[in-house]
């Protein structure tokens, strides 16, 4: 349990009070007699925890800023936990998950479980309560936050652990079992879910300062106890079954790293005695050695296993059998996706496998946490019925598992089976999926590279003589504030309580403020703020034929942030002009350079819940050429600057390097074909953030643009360290210079001494000065002092460039 000091917190959360319905959801009437079953056989690896409307997020924020106290944001905390307890529990759900819900992350929370904190936040022991906690995670005014990373191939980011070698670990958070506690006082019985100990040290990096040649993997003798004092307490507390998240299993591992399972689970095999063990794997099939290796763990009584994005999973499992002591939780119905799952055909998976494993050892599952899904399809009234028919939300597909494993053991809901069938060739045959002269002009694209003819440093020369900027030239990286006020003016707007001529005014004084913002600090590239946008993708996904829209379709990224992923349902197309109109206005305005600010092909499509009824790279050339027509506009209305952000490029990246390069190549084509048009004056920018790019840095190269401003800061410059070994890069570069996702505000000179480690590895004719990530969720009373200082560093060291010529 996190423990507080009641000192820190104020306030009260009345506003924030919710009671989540225990009740199951149900899309049909179907559902109901299959709500009321039992199914033995029925798994869930986790489930969402922001909650049905984002109660957490609310409650975060409130009590981050001092309005709400601890206990307050506690009690929201434990409904949404009963909540999903109890909904899992009427549906009939047999392995119900405790100890996924998660105030910020559950990386961190294993982190905060080990006392695996780092120094510099001053904890002396004891149980960690959430001032470091929630240091740990944002930062706070004296120190910066630990680095943050995609979760594998998701958008879902996750609080790396620093470690070294003397680091001292003691069991410091009990939240794993006081929220067992939790749900067997509601008289639920749960799975206790941990990440698994070998997974957390290959998720981990050596702290900085420690020698280069640490492997985290080294500490597994030191953690290995903790984990058991944590598994003993479970068991005294009546624990029967616990679930060993070891997602890294599905990676390319090397020897030493496989063994590294064998010896933590045989330590562990004498405290496993008397609870089953669930070790669950998900994002991709097995390696055969991993599958080898797992399936001989003798302290393991049962695998999960991807049956979704492990496409070869089953012939896996048919061509090196299952052993006959262990269970099979089979993650057929889709964790990442919220497509109605194909029951028949899910069905006859399962038949497969029954035959395999043998009827008492097969166990129905997800294929990952529905963390990465919208929480509940019944919380939507925007969407069309037929559309709606093809979907299936969190609370859904908690359904299709139990629907399944009924149908499994012979109780098969022919009403229920018989709608999802109907639904599934009404996708098929629906007009509004398929757009002929779209497909053509796809198809068309794949004969050519679409590269620009000239080379980089040549249209840099040319973009220079054009647009005159200073040497270490600054910029941002789109999104000002969204303050309170712009938000409730296009809430006004959507609900028709302002005219479009008082909301088109309205936000055009808010790109003026911002302007003058920029102008008055001295930024030499600058941006409108995007007041306008509600989110990178849905922006443009609504004025994209072929997309749809929730309105409580909410997926957690990471913290308090959560995002509302279009849905690509058909095929993609441009009517009409996107940015156009307001990009114009701004540049108007200034005699500055003005970025045109548009988001990638390949960044809406990472970010949107895509078509799974075509290939992903067609699905991405249709968007690209979408934004091409808008690249084009832009460049005809006189922006100079265009950045076409790709900052999920690398959350695509297939977790086996023998896929990647197919990923890569479709990927940077998509890219460049939405600006392989424009003239040589024409500047392309791109960002890119919090991902490790520097496996990738050869297809960056390849993508061609003019700059890129890429995440550098809150990853320690681990960037920097691809260019010190040797990567040559031409074109402008925008290393970040302070991070945005935490409140502290970088001094000049602190920003100044990242410049120069920039420096040290690159070109000064080549380095931009610009903030890791666009400013949307930070408050300007953080926002005008750090870029004062931002541009106070640049300044300094021109002058200082300058003198030493």
């Amino acid at each position: 349990m996190l423990r507080l000091k009641p000192s820190f917190f104020t306030g009260t959360l009345h506003h924030l009070s919710f009671i989540l319905p225990s009740a199951p959801r149900f899309i049909n009437p179907s559902y109901v007699r299959v709500s009321r079953i039992r199914a033995m056989s029925s798994h869930i690896v986790g489930y969402p925890r922001i909650g049905p409307k984002r109660e957490l997020k609310f409650a975060l924020e409130s009590f981050w800023d001092g309005k709400t106290n601890a206990e307050e944001l506690q009690k929201v905390a434990k409904d949404i936990r009963v909540s999903m307890w109890k909904q899992m529990a009427s549906a009939g759900t047999k392995f119900i998950p405790s100890n996924t819900f998660s105030y910020y992350d559950q990386v961190l929370d294993t982190t905060a479980m080990l006392g695996a904190v780092p120094p510099r936040y001053g904890w002396v022991g004891g149980e960690i309560g959430f001032d470091v906690y929630f240091s740990m995670a944002r930062g706070n005014a004296v120190v910066p936050a630990m680095e943050m990373t995609k979760w594998f191939d998701t958008n879902y980011h996750f609080i790396v652990p620093e470690l070294s070698p003397d680091l001292k670990f003691t069991y410091a958070s009990h939240k794993a079992v006081v929220e067992y506690k939790e749900a067997k006082e509601l008289g639920i019985e749960t799975v206790p879910v941990l990440v698994g100990p070998v997974s957390y040290l290959l998720l981990s990096k050596p702290a900085k300062g420690v020698d280069k040649s640490f492997s985290p993997l080294s500490l597994l003798g030191k953690i290995i106890p903790v984990y058991k004092e944590v598994l003993a307490e479970l068991k005294a507390a009546g624990a029967t079954w616990v679930q060993f998240d070891e997602p890294t299993l599905v990676l390319d591992l090397e020897s030493h790293q496989l063994k590294a399972f064998i010896d933590v689970y045989e330590q562990l095999e004498e405290t496993l005695s008397g609870i089953s063990v669930i070790l669950e794997t998900y994002f991709a099939d097995l390696p055969a050695d991993a599958y080898k290796m797992v399936t001989s763990l003798k302290a393991v009584s049962a695998i999960g296993l991807d049956l979704v994005r492990g496409e070869k999973t089953l012939e896996l499992i048919k061509n090196l059998g299952f052993p006959s002591d262990k269970y099979l939780f089979a993650g057929v119905v889709d964790g990442k996706n919220i497509w109605a799952n194909d029951l028949e055909a899910s069905l006859e998976t399962l038949k497969t496998l029954e035959s395999i494993v043998g009827k008492e050892k097969l166990m129905v599952s997800t294929s990952c946490s529905l963390m990465h899904t919208a929480v509940d399809l019944l919380n939507e009234t925007k969407l069309d019925d037929e559309i709606k028919s093809w979907l299936a939300f969190a609370a859904q597909k908690i359904l299709e598992v139990n629907a399944l494993a009924n149908a499994l053991a012979g109780e098969k809901d022919g009403e229920f089976f018989s709608a999802n069938s109907a639904a599934q060739e009404s996708r098929k045959s629906s007009a509004r999926v398929k757009d002929e002269a779209v497909q053509e002009a796809a198809s068309a694209l794949r004969g050519s590279d679409h590269r620009r003819a000239t080379p980089v440093t040549a249209r840099l020369e040319a973009q220079q003589r054009k647009l005159n900027l200073p040497m270490l030239p600054t910029t941002t990286i789109g999104s000002f504030p969204q303050t309170i006020d712009v938000r409730r003016l296009r809430r006004e707007y959507k609900t028709n309580k302002i005219t479009e001529e008082e909301y088109v005014e309205a936000i055009k004084e808010e790109i003026k403020k911002v302007v003058k913002i920029q102008e008055e600090l001295d930024i030499d590239v600058l941006v409108h703020g995007e007041p306008e946008r509600n989110d990178m993708v849905e922006y443009f996904g609504e004025q994209l034929k072929g997309f749809a829209f929730t309105v409580n379709g909410w997926v957690q990224s990471y913290g308090s942030r959560c995002v509302k992923p279009p849905i690509i349902y058909g095929d993609v197309s441009r009517p009409n002009p996107m940015t156009v109109f307001w990009s114009k206005a701004a540049q108007s305005i200034t005699t500055r350079p003005m970025k045109g600010m548009l988001t990638g092909p390949v960044t809406i499509l990472n970010w949107s819940f895509v078509r799974n009824d075509q290939p992903r790279f067609e699905t991405c050339y249709q968007i690209a050429l979408a934004i091409k027509n808008e690249v084009e506009d832009l460049e005809a209305c006189g922006i100079q600057v265009i950045q076409i952000d790709e900052a999920a490029l690398r959350e695509g990246l297939p977790l086996r390097k023998s896929e990647q390069a197919f990923y890569l190549d479709w990927a940077v084509h998509s890219f460049r074909i939405a600006n392989c048009g424009v003239k040589d004056t024409t500047q392309i920018h791109t960002h890119m953030c919090y991902s490790n790019f520097n496996d990738i840095i050869h297809s960056i190269i390849d993508m061609d643009a003019d700059v890129i401003t890429i995440e550098n800061s809150r990853s320690n410059e681990k960037l920097l360290s691809v260019f010190r070994e040797g990567v040559k890069y031409g074109a402008g570069i925008g290393p970040g210079v302070y991070d945005i996702h935490s409140p502290r505000i970088p001094t000049t000179e602190e920003i100044a001494d990242r410049i120069n480690q920039v420096l040290a590895v690159l070109e000064r004719n080549v380095v931009w000065v610009n903030p890791d990530c666009g400013l949307k969720t930070r408050k300007y009373s953080e926002v005008k002092p750090a870029l004062t200082n931002m541009v106070a560093a640049a300044k300094l060291l021109r002058t200082e460039l300058a003198s030493a010529k």
